[in-house]
């Protein structure tokens, strides 16, 4: 008798999939127009690259290192340069990568452990709230959690003994260190690892000291050219051990049994090549408290690979057991997403963003005033920035060496007489301090044309001196009329 034709096993994936995508497409409609205010910054330097005059903040001035996603960075350069839209590319881009990271997770688990740790890796990865905001919010976010999941993907496949391009690994880890700085530490242990198997191939070690040497030539450009080892935002953020602490205890536990689906592989040597990725990657941010973290933003770059986890550690126990702990795993994840404390203010962020921040910037552009008086001072500065096209002094640092390295803020604002000065508030009246900044010190003489509101406790004062005053409220009158 002739046994029936077994199942193909690439059928498990696709029907997965076929279940996940519409899912993981639904979550980002839901949230496109979401875009968070940092991802402007890396624009600018985009846009001025674009324009010939090299990633600077302002073309003509020492430049300053105030984006830590040079890969990013130069990716959306080239389509600058072809005049797209640069908020829309990075969420195309971002999408895309993020389907591609779905694909591997269920592919991936399903090959290790059949269709219950595909389910509950993909499961994981999009009944997580947050995933949307980070694939559309305009970062390079889920760029970095795909290079790094690929990165232990490759590294796995090596300590299963099966065959790895040489080329891979050596590029994903150079990519990874272009996408963020401590994507070197991330991408370290599964390069390792994947060498070590690989030591007999002369292909091998040629392509890890290519990536080598080129990664080095990098860091020695950006040095020469910025004049500092380290971006400029490295100095303003890095070293809150508080709060570096506050970030481990809230991560833990949003992310419980996803971290405890490591602990069971540790027994296997997969384990030990996740947790040190996980451990690794973290580890940045366990020692400096990073700031602008909305909804586990830098949780997120390790959080695909916590997906792989689960999906791997229920593949691992008794059939029963192993699916209510991954269905446990899929419920834990999503509370945590919905229930993550700033979810309401993002959710709404990006009407709030247009509201105020893009608005502003659009609006200075849109003013009849000449290029010679087209200068501003600001502390959000992203939007206000990039669609003003302003010379623009960020007294909040990150875009500053002056005030990063210990400059009085308004010292600096006053020495740069900025036309419109911007004025973050928590109510409808300008403040007497912000960010360090003495209002009335540097804003003597200046017109108020505009409190512009942005959500609750968050307002933008427009102060503008008397010359331009009406040109600005002109400009603003006409975009915000619009909106």
């Amino acid at each position: 008798m002739t046994a029936a034709p077994t199942k193909p096993v690439v059928s498990r994936p696709l029907a997965v999939l076929a279940v996940l995508l519409p899912v993981f497409v639904a979550g980002c409609v839901a949230v496109w127009s979401f875009t968070i205010d940092d991802a402007f910054i890396t624009f600018r330097y985009s846009a001025n690259l674009a324009q010939g005059d090299g990633p600077t903040w302002n073309p003509g001035a020492d430049p300053v290192e105030g984006f830590t996603n040079f890969a990013w960075m130069a990716w959306h350069a080239a389509f600058a340069v072809l005049g797209l839209a640069l908020p829309v590319v990075a969420k195309v881009t971002s999408v895309l990568l993020g389907l591609a990271t779905l694909a591997q997770l269920v592919v991936t688990s399903t090959r290790a452990g059949g269709w219950t740790a595909a389910v509950v890796a993909g499961g994981t990865f999009v009944a997580f709230v947050p995933t949307y905001f980070h694939v559309v919010g305009g970062l390079e976010t889920m760029a970095f959690a795909a290079v790094v999941l690929r990165m232990v993907v490759l590294g796995l496949t090596a300590v299963r003994g099966r065959p790895v391009r040489d080329w891979e690994p050596p590029l994903l880890f150079l990519l990874a260190g272009l996408l963020r700085p401590e994507g070197v530490l991330a991408a370290l242990p599964a390069l390792a690892v994947w060498l070590w198997h690989a030591r007999s191939r002369p292909a091998a070690r040629w392509w890890t000291g290519a990536a080598a040497a080129a990664g080095a030539g990098y860091f020695a450009w950006r040095w020469s050219y910025y004049g500092y080892p380290f971006p400029n935002t490295f100095y303003v953020k890095f070293g809150d051990l508080a709060a570096g602490e506050d970030w481990v205890w809230s991560t833990a536990a949003a992310f419980l049994p996803l971290l405890a689906s490591v602990l069971v592989l540790l027994v296997r040597r997969q384990g030990l090549l996740i947790a040190s990725t996980v451990a690794a990657t973290y580890l940045a941010y366990a020692l400096s408290g990073p700031s602008m973290d909305y909804v586990h933003r830098f949780a997120f770059h390790a959080f695909p690979v916590l997906c792989l986890a689960a999906g791997l550690a229920v593949a691992a126990l008794r059939r029963w057991l192993g699916m209510l702990c991954g269905a446990v795993t899929i419920a834990w994840t999503a509370l945590a997403g919905a229930w993550v404390p700033d979810l309401g203010t993002i959710a709404d962020y990006g009407d709030d963003l247009g509201r105020a921040h893009v608005a502003i910037g659009k609006g200075l552009a849109d003013a009849p005033v000449p290029e010679r008086a087209r200068s501003l001072a600001v502390s959000d500065a992203g939007a206000i920035p990039y669609y003003s096209g302003w010379t623009t002094t960020d007294y909040l640092g990150l875009n500053d060496e002056a005030v990063t390295h210990g400059a009085d803020v308004t010292s600096v604002v006053r020495a740069a007489a900025p036309t419109v000065l911007v004025v973050t508030a928590p109510g409808p009246e300008v403040p007497d301090v912000a960010y360090g900044l003495r209002i009335p010190d540097v804003s003597a003489g200046y017109r108020h044309v505009a409190a512009v509101w942005m959500r609750q406790a968050y307002y933008q004062h427009v102060l503008v001196v008397p010359e331009w005053a009406d040109a600005v409220r002109t400009g603003l009158d006409r975009v915000r009329g619009g909106t």
